[in-house]
């Protein structure tokens, strides 16, 4: 059985050495895909022996399914991982003991992520650790067609382990909030795109399958974006922050919820207002206005 990790990267030299660490021994071969890192990523990922490739960026999605058409079919299991990422030693001794014995008609497993911010792994609020698919069979698992959130489909069944992913992303929180002012702007693409269904629209959202993801994408869907603009941040931030005990996160935890809990959700509020607004006042399509005010050249990527 042959098992293969997929890397994104675009430079991650505070990161790459850690997580292709924590695969020795759990995978075979590590693809590190790179839309051309200016860092030492290049350099650390050559001097591991990895595979590495290079490929012009889109988003998330179309990255990670591009490197997913480089895999040689002998492939048996591949995980996702990003370089921001590592496994638990606790996890990695899981996935070598489970992989061999799983179920034929398996196609996805669930790992459980949790996430550390400034230092400090969050424990509360509701949020982790999360159950995301990362590792599947090969040819079996492909990422949703999205701009944002992105998740691996699978059309068989899944089971979770038990054990942790760790993300903890070693920038300073500046790099934090320019990621996330980028996100939010991906999102209205999204958000966009259920609405006006400019390209291709694919969405996990259910509520059938049990999944964490599909129910969380469809309460997102169908419930939160019908709620007046803030309205579904504030709730969302009170929810996790008090109802969930977010606040005995401490002081990092109390950071964590605030931005990722309610500032990011009311960026997306408020972008996606802008949005509708340009699009108002200069009477011109979606993609225009996506491309003016959010600088996000839809277009030009499909």
């Amino acid at each position: 059985m042959t098992r293969a990790a997929i890397i994104l990267t675009l430079n991650e030299e505070k990161h790459l050495e850690r997580c292709i660490s924590s695969l020795d021994g759990v995978v075979d071969t590590v693809f590190v895909v790179d839309c051309y890192s200016t860092d030492r990523t290049l350099e650390i990922a050559k001097l591991r022996g990895v595979i590495v490739k290079q490929h012009p960026w889109t988003n998330h999605a179309a990255q990670f399914n591009w490197a997913l058409s480089q895999l040689d079919s002998s492939v048996d299991w591949v995980l996702r991982i990003d370089a921001d990422e590592y496994l638990t030693p606790e996890l990695a001794l899981e996935i070598q003991k489970k992989l061999a014995i799983v179920e034929e008609e398996t196609e996805g497993i669930y790992l459980r992520r949790r996430m550390a911010f400034m230092g400090k792994m969050i424990g509360y609020g509701g949020v982790f650790p999360v159950e995301i698919l990362r590792l599947f069979r090969n040819g079996a698992g492909k990422c949703e067609s999205r701009w944002m959130d992105e998740h691996i489909k699978v059309e068989a069944g899944t089971v979770v382990f038990e054990n942790e992913l760790i993300d903890d992303n070693l920038n300073p929180l500046s790099w934090w909030i320019d990621k996330h002012n980028k996100y939010a702007s991906r999102e209205v693409v999204d958000i966009l795109n259920r609405e006006h269904r400019f390209m291709y629209y694919d969405s996990v959202a259910s509520l059938s399958d049990g999944s964490q993801a599909s129910t969380k994408r469809w309460i997102k869907e169908n419930v939160y974006s019908k709620l007046p603009i803030g309205a579904g941040p504030l709730l969302y931030f009170v929810y996790r922050y008090f109802i969930r005990f977010g606040f005995l996160d401490g002081k990092e935890g109390a950071a964590f919820h605030f931005l990722q809990g309610f500032w990011y959700r009311y960026l997306v509020d408020l972008k996606l207002m802008e949005v509708n607004k340009y699009i108002k006042l200069n009477q011109c399509k979606v993609t225009v206005a996506i491309k003016e005010v959010l600088d996000i050249d839809i277009e030009g990527a499909s």
